[in-house]
Formats: structure tokens, sequence, C-alpha cells
């Protein structure tokens, strides 16, 4: 219930009187661990049932509680809202009194729902709270199941679409039509469902591409006509309020709409290329993504080396991996578990991914000098507890960093590196002196993300000989091991794979390895030294998820 607004739900309780400072810390914990919202450990609890929360909701947001919801409307409201809008926002009419109307909302946070709607329909719009799943229930009661358009309909009416394109006002008329609008719904609809990280629009000479990224692998949709490219990337870019008539240098945005009742957040990329504009949207959606080192799939002896790590009074910790790997996700995950009242922290990234309540966040703006190094500069006269910065890119920086570090304050970083003890060799490489780095470094994390064997579908098998070997283990070690792998069904789109697994390698600097960075040891002598000291390889990781039926043996050997 409320998934999205934990952190407003727990003041609420406490503003309500439901719980007490002590409880709602306690319940914060279990919601952290669990992955469940606040609302529903609350529950969970026994401190309050759901009226009382809803109650408690309404009060706070000053509008009206709806015990139950109406089984029937009528007719003279529910004309007022047509179907698509009803479930496109999750928003059931209940009374148009003095010129207001009242909607019952699944989600009531959600302000973009009533400047939307005020907007569309030219009303004044009130939203009212009420148990959401009976919301979403009583919406598809009334206004029937969801029919969104398939792709093939909409495919059909670009027949209708003026594509005689020359000027910008010509695109950006034809952005404007209906068939174009709804079908650039219909992918962002599509791509959210599909649980989708990023959507590709990709113009080529006699096609136009879309395609979605799903647990890291790519997806082809129905592609729309050639000709309209145009004008669906130039809708993207009225969405995401880019220059439309500026196609000559790539471009940033973001877009905030609402997807089935929820608030999606989607970052906007354009690069000019030689058929056209390619655009990729990458897809931020918090109900998918759970920051919380808990929900994340490692080993408890990581998880607490991370918590420690984080917890100390100064020291610098980095996460390394290739792009999409994971890593900003685990370092928000490391800041929430440090994020109380009296601890201050600030954030550098490129850009901001997801808005965590409690942490300053600065986006890095090149444009007008915002870099890395500029932002943690002035960082320093901000009086912080622990400081992100999204990535470790050059020698000042790195230098920043490490002073900041040694002046009493947690840093936290990303390298693109193979291994945890590549880390090293990577900030001696950029210039930073090695008893700089010994003195400060207390740990590196080197993650990957693989696809997991689709659940439905996951079935035992006898792996080759060959196969075995190139995972260069001892025989005895994988005797009466059962190996899976996913055959292949509707549920995870007939690939084999849903859903994404972690692999770590956590490397605490101790005494012994502080000694090799001094001396500049070559990364496989300092990898030998923290294997000795307990790390374990993402290799042997990698086997672990195997043996758990989590993955197969083609993903580990592809990642590690």
């Amino acid at each position: 219930m409320f998934d999205d607004h934990s952190d407003v739900i727990r003041d609420i309780a406490l503003e309500a009187g439901l719980v007490t400072p002590a409880q709602a810390e306690e319940i914060w914990e279990s919601h952290a661990t669990t992955g469940k919202s606040f609302s529903d450990s609350l529950v969970d609890a026994g401190l309050a049932d759901r009226p009382t929360i809803l109650q408690a909701i309404a009060d706070h947001l000053h509008v009206q509680f709806y015990s139950a919801v109406p089984a029937d409307p009528g007719d003279a409201l529910t004309k007022l809202i047509k179907a698509p809008q009803a479930h496109k926002y999750v928003v059931l009419p209940v009374a148009d009194e003095a010129g207001k109307l009242t909607l019952l909302a699944k989600d009531p946070f959600n302000s973009s729902v009533v400047n939307e709607l005020s907007f569309i329909l030219q009303r004044e719009i009130e939203l009212a709270v009420a148990d959401p799943s009976q919301v979403e229930a009583g919406v598809t009661r009334v206004y029937g199941e969801a029919t969104s358009a398939s792709m093939e309909d909409l495919l059909g009416e670009f027949g209708e679409v003026d594509t005689a394109a020359v000027t910008d006002e010509d695109v950006t008329k034809q952005a404007s039509q209906a068939p174009i609008i709804r079908f650039v719904d219909l992918v962002l609809q599509e791509g959210v469902k599909a649980k989708a990280s990023d959507i590709h629009f990709e113009p080529f000479e006699t096609e136009f591409r879309i395609r979605l990224r799903i647990d890291g692998s790519l997806y082809e949709m129905a592609p729309p006509p050639k000709n309209l490219a145009s004008a669906v990337i130039a809708r993207v870019k009225v969405l995401s309020s880019l220059n439309i008539a500026e196609r000559r240098v790539p471009q940033d945005g973001r877009i905030k709409t609402t997807i089935s009742g929820r608030q999606i957040d989607l970052r906007v990329s354009t690069l000019p290329t030689q058929f056209g504009e390619s655009v990729v949207l990458r897809i931020l959606d918090k109900t998918v993504v759970n920051l919380s080192l808990e929900a994340l799939s490692m080993q408890d002896d990581i998880k607490e080396g991370i918590r420690a790590m984080v917890g100390r009074p100064n020291g610098i910790f980095i996460v390394t991996g290739p792009t999409g790997s994971g890593k900003t996700t685990t370092l928000y995950s490391a800041l929430r578990e440090v994020n109380t009242e009296d601890v201050k922290i600030l954030t550098a990234e490129d850009p901001v991914e997801y808005e965590v309540e409690g942490i300053m966040q600065v986006p890095i703006n090149h444009q007008v000098g915002l870099t890395f190094a500029a932002a943690l500069r002035s960082f320093l006269r901000q009086d912080p507890d622990t400081i992100m910065v999204g990535e470790i890119r050059d020698l000042e920086t790195a230098q920043i960093a490490v002073q900041a570090s040694l002046t009493g304050h947690v840093v936290l970083s990303t390298l693109h590196t193979n291994d945890a003890p590549g880390a090293v060799t990577r900030l001696i490489d950029m210039g930073l002196e090695p008893f700089l780095i010994s003195a400060s470094l207390e740990g590196v994390l080197a993650q990957r993300l693989l696809r997991r064997v689709c659940k439905t579908c996951r079935t035992p098998y006898e792996p080759d000989k060959d196969v075995i070997n190139m995972l260069d283990v001892d025989a005895l070690e994988i005797a009466n091991k059962k190996f899976y792998y996913g055959k292949g069904c509707p549920d995870c789109n007939r690939s084999g794979y849903k859903g994404r697994q972690g692999l770590f390698e956590l490397m605490t600097i101790n005494d012994q390895l502080r000694s090799l960075i001094t001396q500049k040891a070559p990364t496989l002598v300092l990898k030998q030294k923290a294997i000795e000291s307990g790390m374990r390889p993402l290799r042997e990781d990698g086997l672990r998820c195997i043996f758990d039926g989590h993955t197969s043996i083609e993903e580990v050997l592809k990642y590690t």
C-alpha cells in the first residue's frame, strides 16, 4: 500500500500518534529489510489497521476518506472521465458538487494527477482517499479492463497521419496528431509494464527500430513506418521539453509522467546520427528498484562489511563494475543505511537518478563548470558527514576525495574496473600517490548483474564436460550438484531468464594490503593477498549462484 511514499507515511503515522518515534524506527527497519511498504509493515506489526492509516493520510492531505468504494457511481459521473484516462491515472469519480469533481485515486499523493486532469477536463479536481486496491478494482468494474490498443491496431492507424513533413512546424504538427501521441504513450506503457530499464528509438536507412532493454538484453517491438521516425522522436522531445528544431547536437531531458496511476520518471538522451536522431529513455521507476541492502542478493558477510565501511567516521568506499552493473543502486542502498537525522549527506551525480528524502543531491552540469571536482570542493564547505561522488574520473576528483576522507568524511564513489583489486591500480594510474590511497581507502566492492533463470520454466540438466572445464573447478566440488537452465515460457518472453542477480566481490583493506599498496604491488599480488584475507572472487560468487539454481553457467562465464 503506497509503496512509493513510505517516508511520507512514516511522518504521517508519527503526526497522527499511531506510533512512537522508537516504534517508527523499528517499523522503518522492517520496511527496509523486507521491502514491504511502511504502511504494510505497520499493519503487520499490529500497530494500526488499514482504515486507520487511510484516515490519517486523508486528514494529513485535508481531503475526504471513503471507507468503501461505491459499487456504481452512476452514468452522470462515469461519463465525465473517459476509460483510458481512468485507467491511466487509476481514478474513479465519486462526487460532482459546486463545480468541483471529486476522484478516488489509487495514489492521492500524486499531484500531477490533479494538474493533468484539471487541464484535460477543464474542471477543478479534488482527490479523495480510499483503499488503493479497492480503487483499482472499482476502476476495472466501472470502466472494464484496460484495453490499451494493441501495437498492430495503432500501426494500422498510421495511414491517417500526414507524413509530408518539410519544416520544423510540420514535424511539430505531426507530433501532435492523435495516432502519434497514442503510439508513444503505448510504447512507454509497454516499457514500464515489462519492467524495462531503457527504451531505444533508433532510425536506420530503411527502418525505424524500437527496442526495450529487459534484464540487460534488448528485445525489439513492432516498428512503426520509417517515415514517421521524425514525428515519434519529436513527440518524445516535446514530452521532455527539448528543442525540436535542434537536431545537430545531443540533448538531455527528463519526462515525469503517470502510468497506471504511478508517477514514473524517464531520463531522455538524444544523439544525432546519420539517419536522424537516436533517442534513449532510461526508466527510473522507484517501485521496481528497492533501494535497500537487504533487497540486493548479496551474502550476509558482504552486507555487514559494507555497513561497517559506510558507518565509519572517515575513509573511501568504492564500487566498481561496468556500466549497468547496478553500482549506483548499491551506493544509494549503502547511503540509506546512514540516512538518519544526525547525518548530513551530500551527493554529486551525473545526473541524479533517484530522488531520496533527506539527502542533498547535486546534478553535475559541465556547461556551467559544475564538474565532480568543483562540486566536491564546494561540499567540503557545506559541513557534510558523508559524501557520494557519482564517479572518480580524473586525478583532481581523486585528490579532493582523498583529502575529504582524511579530514573526517566518509566518501562513496564508483570506478570502471574489472575487479576490486584493479581499483587500486586504476587510482595509481590516474596519478594518485600510493601512500595516500593506502591511508584513505577502506574497501572496494566489485559487482556484476547476471540474468536469473526463470523460476517458471527452470529445468535441471547435465552440462557438457567442455563447459564444466571452462568454469575451472575441481571435479569433487561439483559432484552431486544440480545445474539449471530456462526452457523458455510466456512468463519470461521465451528467453529462459527473468529478473537479475548480483555477483559481488568485497575487498576490505587491512594492514597487509595497505603495505602492499604503498609498495605499488601489482594487481595480481593484491588479489592473491585479498583472497588470503577472506575475499571471495566474482567467479566463486558466480558458482554459488549456479549451485543455488539462481543462474546458468553461460551467464557466469559471460560476466566473470
